[in-house]
């Protein structure tokens, strides 16, 4: 992470920093805290601390990851060259504003779902963006949800464009099974009933109902029960579902809801970096 966080800010850097090096002397040292300016769920702490201390600033957390935020909290102070605080200022609150944002919404998508099934997992998905998908998967973590995979070792997931170059379910189950180690667990995308039934039959491990409507979803976990396959597996609700409609998803009495919305939609959460001395 810390090779990531670097080139980041080698980015926003280029070859100098002209403003603060024009305007703030070598040798000058201050002190600055990072300040909640809206009400939100904390994350991006250690991502925070990591940069200080890369720059030599030295970082005291007034806050945990996952922590509730009010208004004007202060999440952390910082205290050292003044340059180098200046230099990184920007990448330090894109990062947390963007983490706690997802965090943020994630928890209140935990908070809404768990009303109705309080062991419902709220998961994100891969809707994130690119070169940043360790930082969101975390604040989606900090948030109370379920990672899901982080990248595509993660796991096995079968899903329909796999199944239209392999030809066949039931052919794509079984070479899975054959050539990816028992370690990992294998999930099918699918997106009717008779393709349900069927991987479940097989013995897949996760089942995502992919673009289905809570209609439909009822109707797969009806069947399931009735044909004693329900408990043997993992059921999931993915596909373009958002805080309208996740209600009555999680109504529907599946395990897992995925939503790429927490990731690629969330605001970002309003903070502040403000020179105390």
């Amino acid at each position: 992470m810390i090779n990531t966080l670097r080139q980041m800010i080698n980015d926003d850097i280029g070859f100098e920093d002209i403003t603060t090096n024009a305007l703030i002397d070598v040798g000058l040292n201050a002190h600055a805290e990072i300040i909640s300016r809206q009400k939100g769920i904390v994350a991006g702490l250690d991502v925070a601390e990591q940069i200080f201390n890369e720059f030599g600033l030295k970082c005291h957390l007034k806050k945990s990851e996952g922590d509730i935020l009010q208004k004007d909290d202060v999440l952390l102070t910082v205290e050292g060259n003044a340059r180098a605080l200046l230099t990184v200022e920007r990448t330090v609150l894109n990062l947390m504003m963007r983490m706690s944002g997802i965090a943020t919404l994630t928890a209140e998508m935990v908070e809404k779902a768990r009303k109705i099934n309080e062991n419902i997992i709220i998961a994100g998905t891969r809707k994130t963006t690119p070169g940043l998908q360790f930082f969101e998967k975390s604040a989606i973590k900090a948030g109370g949800g379920d990672t899901h995979r982080f990248r595509l070792d993660d796991c096995v997931m079968i899903k329909d464009n796999h199944i239209a170059l392999v030809g066949d379910l039931a052919q794509a189950i079984d070479l899975a099974k054959k050539k990816v180690s028992f370690t990992k667990k294998i999930e099918v995308e699918v997106e009717t009933l008779e393709w349900a039934i069927l991987a479940a039959e097989m013995g897949v491990d996760i089942l995502m109902l992919d673009n289905m409507s809570p209609e439909e979803i009822e109707e797969v976990i009806k069947t399931l029960k009735r044909i004693g396959l329900r408990e043997k597996l993992l059921i999931e609700a993915s596909g373009g579902i958002t805080s309208e409609t996740m209600l009555d998803y999680a109504k529907t009495g599946v395990d897992i809801i995925s939503m790429g919305f927490i990731t690629h939609s969330a605001p970002t959460l309003d903070l502040s970096l403000e020179i105390t001395h």
